[in-house]
């Protein structure tokens, strides 16, 4: 069974209410204070207590993400997997050179909304391994081609691509299971909402234990480097998608929303346009990341920090969505950023900023579910 499934869980709790019921049943049997009896009653305390512990464990883990498969678990920083060929539909790639292997990771089938029909009908959502040549990353993601991209009619078209990153902790799954993305692109794309679109889902955390904050660590892990270079070269390897900036975009919730707009603030050339949904405009310093990222570095600090781009730096080419609540915690953080934005762009016509904010809701999915089809139809309108 995977790590993340429904039915280790389930095992796991009949499992402890088998060993709590025998307990209750046989206790008094074990009553006595001779060796035997002594030790029958441990064993089954210890069977209820580890079930119990490994059912909490389990599911932290598949709320939050640290860990999505047994190689995650049992063997962190182990050997990549070996590249394999792939049948990505669009040919050429060799086992020597495949950047993208399918894999049987589990994780959608525990999603019960997916629209059902063939690939000509409603496209196909696939698991992937990915790859990266450059920072030597490995790690899933989830890619959803449209009914289009089966289409023969449209076999010499180039799809735009969105890289969707979820929050932090958490998963690439967490972009369908709880944020319908996949879902609800399905639905825009039928109405003509949506132009036929490829959709990347990823984490932002490369490295489950920490949060990189999508960001180049000194002496430590290219979080950046994987999603600016590794992850668009390997799905432009494997797949038929355009390779303009104008055609490729970011989006993301909570950390993944931070992320979207600092990689296309910071690489216009590859990401030419971003939707962030209550994202932070500076990288974030607590326990999570592990304190700072930069170890003090003034001048990178500064590179991160959207606003004093804004200020200090040319302006980029890019269209970008903020996207919050007016009762958010950081709500003026936000208007003072968009405000900045808005002030930059009326004096620079290639960047462009819109901001859409809800009346209530929190930093939650309740409110990132409201938001999501606005923005993807925000998206629809500004992707080449």
């Amino acid at each position: 069974m995977e790590l993340t499934s429904e039915a280790l869980v389930n095992s796991l709790l009949a499992l402890g209410a088998a060993a709590l019921l025998t307990t209750l049943w046989i206790w008094p049997r074990l009553a006595r204070q001779r060796p035997l009896p002594v030790l029958g009653r441990i064993g089954l305390l210890t069977v209820v207590q580890v079930s119990t512990l490994a059912v909490l464990a389990l599911s932290v883990n598949n709320s939050f993400g640290f860990y999505t498969t047994w190689d995650d678990l049992l063997s962190p920083g182990g050997a990549k997997l070996a590249l394999a060929g792939n049948e990505n539909h669009k040919g050429g790639a060799t086992a020597a050179d495949a950047l993208i292997q399918p894999t049987d990771e589990g994780g959608l089938e525990a999603v019960g909304n997916l629209p059902k029909g063939t690939p000509e009908e409603v496209g196909r959502i696939e698991s992937v391994r990915v790859s990266g040549k450059e920072t030597g990353f490995s790690d899933q993601l989830f890619v959803y081609l449209p009914r289009e991209y089966f289409d023969p009619k449209f076999a010499l078209v180039r799809f735009p691509v969105l890289l969707a990153l979820s929050g932090y902790p958490g998963t690439a799954l967490n972009l369908i299971q709880d944020l319908p993305l996949a879902q609800t692109a399905i639905e825009m794309q039928r109405s003509g909402k949506m132009p036929p679109t490829v959709l990347v889902m990823a984490r932002p955390a490369v490295v489950p234990t920490r949060d990189t904050e999508c960001v180049d660590v000194p002496g430590g892990p290219r979080t950046e480097t994987w999603f600016v270079k590794d992850v668009p070269e390997a799905v432009l390897s494997a797949y038929r998608v355009g390779r303009t900036a104008g055609s490729w975009a970011t989006f993301g919730f909570s950390t993944g929303g931070s992320c979207a707009l600092r990689l296309a603030m910071r690489f216009p050339n590859v990401y030419g346009n971003a939707v962030s949904l209550h994202g932070d405009f500076t990288v974030r310093q607590d326990n999570y990341t592990g304190g700072d990222l930069f170890n003090g570095d003034k001048a990178l600090t500064q590179q991160h920090d959207l606003a004093w781009r804004l200020q200090n730096l040319p302006v980029p080419p890019l269209n970008i969505l903020v996207v919050s609540t007016r009762k958010e915690s950081d709500y003026q953080q936000t208007v003072q950023f968009v405000d900045e934005a808005t002030r930059t762009a009326a004096a620079n016509p290639q960047f462009k900023v819109d901001s859409l904010y809800l009346d209530d809701g929190g930093h939650n999915f309740d409110s990132w579910n409201r938001e999501l089809p606005a923005s993807l139809e925000w998206l629809g309108t500004h992707m080449g």
